[in-house]
């Protein structure tokens, strides 16, 4: 952004333009106070490609996967936007479903990794027949959206965990997704 930009864009916090610096950027001590504003984005991707591997889970206890990053905010009033989009994949041999659960874990600092949000723990996606033995994938495109507060200026990582519903008879596995296909994760620190 020009400088002139930067300025119209927060004209109404009366900033003296030989407070930005040499980019035009208004320094963060500047937006004390402002509150909704996004004061910054982490964002990653996982595929193949970037030799990233495919987690798969076939437990029904809640699973870590390779879908994970992490954020420093610059506040402990910051609240934190969390998305992970994904295609999940199952798999189901001769069961008769499959069903799973999705959440996101957050670990402060050096902390241990604690569900922050699993609005889908009873079941994010699967299917349920009452019959059936013939082997079977799908694949659902599967967008977890979360607002966290972590109330820390310390480091925060936040990872995508998965875990089947049922030890047997409701599904095999259910994993990232085709190794090839993009998984990826984007962390947005917002100013109270």
């Amino acid at each position: 952004m020009t400088r002139a930009r930067n300025l119209a864009d927060f004209n109404t916090l009366n900033i003296d333009p030989s407070s930005l610096d040499d980019t035009g950027t208004i320094p963060s001590a500047l937006l004390a106070g402002v509150g909704g504003k996004v004061l910054q984005v982490q964002h990653r991707k996982f595929n193949s490609y970037l030799n990233n591997s495919v987690t798969s889970v076939n437990s029904t206890s809640w699973t870590a996967t390779e879908i994970t990053d992490q954020i420093t905010p610059t506040s402990t009033t910051s609240k934190i936007l969390v998305m992970i989009n994904a295609s999940l994949s199952q798999y189901e041999g001769s069961g008769s479903g499959l069903k799973f659960g999705a959440g996101i874990y957050r670990r402060v600092g050096t902390g241990a990794f604690v569900r922050a949000y699993a609005g889908q723990d009873n079941s994010y996606g699967g299917y349920g027949e009452s019959s059936g033995n013939t082997e079977r994938t799908s694949s659902f495109p599967t967008t977890l959206i979360f607002v966290d507060e972590p109330n820390t200026n310390n480091t925060v990582d936040y990872k995508l965990y998965l875990k089947l519903l049922t030890a047997t008879g409701q599904g095999d596995n259910v994993n990232t997704g085709a190794s090839n296909q993009e998984r990826s994760i984007t962390l947005m620190e917002i100013a109270a």
